[in-house]
């Protein structure tokens, strides 16, 4: 179901000018993408070309109002310790850390102590695999970008080996120019032409890259999906066991919507047929998005947590030409944003989470907020770096339970950096150069101009530093920070003291 609103062509192509969807389609043969792919390309081409803008209607659309609980799920972990063998976890590895200025692939960034979220993760699936004393799988799907670096880096894993292979590559769209809809031409990186299409492509690679048929060929029905960078997703017996139990070609673990997450995809329904389905925010018509960030309306978002049933996404694959219809998401950019006044192209992308208003028989779950731990900007980074979240004996990092709160209860803090000077990774260690501060008490902080971290800060409550003074600021060593300080000013002197003088 493909829930796309016809708008008006926001350009024309000119007489003349060569067909973009048969240059398209002539690129990707070119390059050796599969009959699928291809198709799939068509399919968004043409939605783009019609006219469609990809936005979901809100008219169209209901809030979820009741879903099962994951604290409904007592009785069910037997169920999934008996199907443990037919289970298998694939990670979304397609991206880059380009939003924190990072030029590698999103597993690959630190976290605490030096390790990375592949080392985190091969931690889990090992004491997954000891716990169990199964030989539970793991594969990556990695993009064009990101292929080539995680697989050096998983060589230093051998133990991963399963006799399918690591990873498989998802396929490659030519970018268009928005002005003509053509394939993009960029001589200067002829790699920024072409983009991943979103980690909606995941159904159609797993089929073209044969790794669908060897998964269900060796024994394995089950699929636990989740993107690299969320150290919260772990597979789950309980959720296992549930969805085997009512038959779900497709399970989306959802949780509960706050501030921080309003912009992410919210779970909805149809109007019509009653079926769920996610909007993301770039499918949110402008004049909705006010309607869109209420948290109390759509109360539920998705994880990208996504438990699927192998034979069930082969069998509709093979009545569907390769690929799932998928809402379509027109990504519009320029093609090289280090290059000023760079044309802009669109990326025609879809996400993995909308196949449930597509799969017949799918569902959600309500689980709780400690399984999508997601790493985007830096101000992420920070929290989980700092003392809001420790490492258990199962390399999961969870909650402090120093860390109480009233308002939210049990939620790390709202941090929001200015991103002029945090927007990239290395900003973020100049300026904590001796690690974060303590967050353990923090409810929220917001940093603005130039401000760089001494010693054992600690924040606590609400809390803000702002320095619009134009001149850098280093927060002194052991200074406890409360309240709004500014700098300069007469709160920066009484917020920002020793913790000594406090009784600390």
């Amino acid at each position: 179901m493909t829930l796309a609103v016809p708008v008006a062509a926001p350009q024309t192509r000119l007489a003349g000018q060569a067909d973009g969807l048969a240059l398209g389609r002539a690129r990707m043969a070119a390059l050796g993408q599969p009959p699928e792919a291809i198709q799939a390309f068509s399919h968004y081409y043409r939605l783009l070309r019609a006219g469609a803008s990809g936005f979901i209607d809100a008219r169209q659309i209901a809030p979820v109002e009741r879903l099962t609980d994951y604290e409904e799920l007592d009785g069910y972990e037997m169920i999934g310790h008996e199907l443990i063998d037919k289970a298998v976890i694939l990670k979304l590895n397609g991206g880059l850390g380009t939003t924190m200025g990072l030029d590698m692939p999103r597993c690959l960034m630190p976290v605490k102590q030096g390790q990375t979220f592949l080392d985190y993760t091969v931690d889990q699936v090992m004491h997954l695999r000891r716990q169990l004393g199964k030989q539970l799988p793991i594969l990556f799907m990695n993009s064009f970008h990101t292929r080539a670096a995680t697989r050096e880096a998983l060589t230093a894993y051998p133990q991963l080996r399963n006799g399918i292979g690591v990873d498989f590559e998802q396929h490659r769209m030519p970018r268009l120019d928005a002005a003509t809809l053509e394939p993009a031409v960029w001589p200067a990186d002829p790699a920024k032409e072409w983009s991943p299409p979103g980690h909606g492509d995941l159904y159609a690679a797993l089929r073209t890259s044969g790794a669908l048929d060897a998964l269900i060929d060796a024994g394995y029905e089950y699929a636990f999906i989740s993107n690299s960078d969320n150290l919260g997703a772990t597979l789950d017996l309980k959720i296992l066991g549930y969805m085997a139990t009512y038959a779900a070609s497709l399970l989306m673990e959802v949780a509960y919507r706050t501030p921080s997450d309003r912009k992410g995809g919210h779970l909805a329904q149809n109007r019509a047929s009653g079926q769920l389905l996610i909007r993301e925010y770039a499918q949110c018509p402008a004049d909705e998005r006010a309607q869109f960030q209420d948290v109390k309306t759509f109360q539920f978002f998705n994880t990208n947590n996504i438990w699927v049933r192998l034979p069930d996404v082969r069998d509709y694959l093979a009545r569907h030409d390769g690929f799932i219809r998928l809402t379509p998401i027109f990504n519009r950019k320029p093609v090289d944003p280090a290059v000023a006044g760079a044309p802009q192209v669109i990326q025609l992308e879809s996400a993995l989470g909308s196949a449930i208003s597509v799969l017949p028989n799918a569902a959600a779950i309500r689980v709780p907020r400690n399984r999508f731990l997601p790493v985007k900007h830096c101000a992420d980074l920070l929290v989980l770096q700092s003392d809001v979240y420790q490492r258990n004996s199962q390399s999961r990092l969870v909650m402090n339970p120093k860390r109480v709160t009233a308002d939210p209860p049990r939620r790390a803090p709202l941090v929001a950096l200015d991103p002029a000077f945090y927007g990239a990774h290395a900003a973020l260690a100049r300026r904590f150069p001796f690690g974060p501060p303590s967050l353990v008490r923090c409810e929220s902080l917001r940093v603005q101009g130039d401000v760089t971290f001494g010693r054992n800060v600690v924040i606590e409550g609400r809390a803000a530093i702002l320095n619009d003074s134009g001149a850098p600021y280093r927060v002194p060593d052991d200074a406890l920070i409360r309240g709004e300080c500014r700098v300069g000013g007469a709160d920066i002197r009484k917020n920002a003291v020793p913790r000594a003088a406090n009784g600390d």
